[in-house]
């Protein structure tokens, strides 16, 4: 689904386009503060720098209310182009409705019509929602665990913890997202690890930060263990009790994540 495509989501015409003005850019700022805070909110100007340096900015609207957006930067990997997903919000009321996914499509339609064919972000290994969408649902993998990438901040989104974010990297035209798109489902090889945490983890955190550190401390630990030997992560499993990232040798899956 490309920008200026619409869907219908519960009764109301979902429309997902460019954002290019500054009072739109002040709408997004607006749910950020919404959804993250006054500490976590990006300026309008951000948006602007983005608009004039190649990067992008596709809203969600509810009719004439934008309901979500998210904003790319743009930026260079291995001497290719990439768009750098600095964030993607959605208003409350309106999640769990595909929006968020509308919003990741146009913006993959959006890079690979001008010739990028791979978006990358970070995001919060502890947070198995998200990682789910992004690794089962995307088709992304992760080759980077990042310790405490932003810092220990005030937002009690993050609980007091360091802020270690594994790097999401989307190949926006290889054979396991076109065949994610298509349905079928990326299926680990023989020789696969996993790494296991608590499926609660998320919620967990919030009430025993204690806990929550000392699962994040082995986490890491694990995954820059497997990194360094050659694995990535390419699959989340999430059971009733616990969640387990899936790690194959990069090597052999070369082929299923190689752009066109």
């Amino acid at each position: 689904m490309g920008p200026g495509k619409s869907q219908r989501v519960a009764g109301a015409p979902i429309t997902v386009r460019h954002v290019s003005t500054l009072a739109e850019y002040e709408e997004c700022v607006r749910i950020q503060l919404i959804t993250w805070g006054e500490d976590l909110a990006t300026p309008s100007g951000l948006f602007v720098v983005a608009r004039e340096t190649g990067g992008q900015t596709l809203g969600a609207f509810a009719g004439e209310k934008m309901v979500g957006f998210t904003l790319g930067l743009a930026g260079f990997h291995d001497g290719k182009p990439i768009i750098h997903s600095h964030m993607t919000a959605v208003l409350s009321e309106f999640r769990d409705r595909g929006i968020g996914r509308m919003l990741k499509l146009a913006q993959r339609n959006d890079a690979l019509a001008r010739g990028i064919h791979l978006v990358a972000w970070t995001f919060d290994p502890l947070e198995l929602k998200n990682a789910h969408f992004n690794i089962n649902r995307l088709g992304a993998v992760v080759k980077r665990y990042i310790p405490n990438c932003y810092g220990i901040t005030e937002s009690p989104l993050h609980a007091g913890l360091p802020t270690d974010r594994l790097m999401a990297e989307w190949y926006l035209d290889s054979k396991r997202v076109t065949e994610i798109f298509a349905g079928k489902a990326a299926r680990a090889s023989s020789g696969a690890e996993k790494i296991s945490i608590p499926a609660d983890i998320s919620e967990r955190k919030q009430i025993e930060p204690a806990a929550g550190a000392r699962v994040q401390s082995e986490m890491r630990e694990g995954f820059l263990e497997k990194l360094k030997r050659g694995f990535i992560v390419t699959g989340l499993e999430i059971g009733p009790k616990e969640a387990s990232y899936i790690f194959e040798i990069a090597e052999s899956v070369a082929a299923e994540i190689a752009t066109k």
